[in-house]
């Protein structure tokens, strides 16, 4: 009994004054996550330890993004954050279709020669002007994401995991 009443009463405390087709509930800002995996390979050019030599993972990457459902009952998408269908359709042209399969790896004056043979072998390859740990790819695939999204929607955070243990997350409250 108590536990129907504090929910009657959030409800209540939420109702919207706009009837538009009926009683309407004021959406609060809602936390959508989708997770995507893809397999790429690296190599940490002049690090001291294992991950300097050429290697892979299966990485995951879980994006959320934060917005307010939307409150147009004419709209098909009525109570939608964003189309998970088009969550999938952005990640996976920024990212997932780039980084699946590829090698990703810095590029520096000692390695020139070597990045030019790989070119000339493989199709997948992204020379990149970062060391590409997973911290730096995390920043980098905010980056990416960020300007791609829905005017209503925002990117809240990135989880990206290297190995079932590892992984790096990045919040943008964490950058403003």
């Amino acid at each position: 009994m108590r536990f129907s009443r504090a929910r009657w009463m959030w409800k209540a405390s939420k109702r919207s004054s706009n009837r538009r087709g009926g009683e309407k509930i004021l959406m609060s800002k809602i936390r959508l996550t989708k997770e995507f995996s893809f397999e790429m390979a690296h190599v940490l050019e002049g690090y001291d330890g294992a991950c300097s030599q050429l290697h892979g993972h299966s990485y995951r990457l879980f994006v959320t993004v934060i917005g307010t459902p939307n409150d147009d009952p004419t709209d098909p998408k009525y109570g939608m954050v964003m189309d998970f269908g088009l969550l999938k359709k952005i990640v996976n042209g920024a990212i997932v279709d780039r980084y699946d399969h590829a090698l990703v790896i810095r590029a520096t004056a000692a390695n020139r020669d070597f990045v030019e043979a790989l070119r000339s072998r493989f199709t997948r390859l992204e020379v990149v002007d970062y060391q590409p740990t997973c911290e730096n790819m995390i920043a980098r695939f905010a980056a990416l994401l960020q300007p791609l999204l829905p005017d209503r929607v925002r990117l809240h955070s990135l989880r990206l995991h290297e190995t079932a243990t590892s992984f790096a997350e990045w919040f943008a409250e964490d950058n403003l």
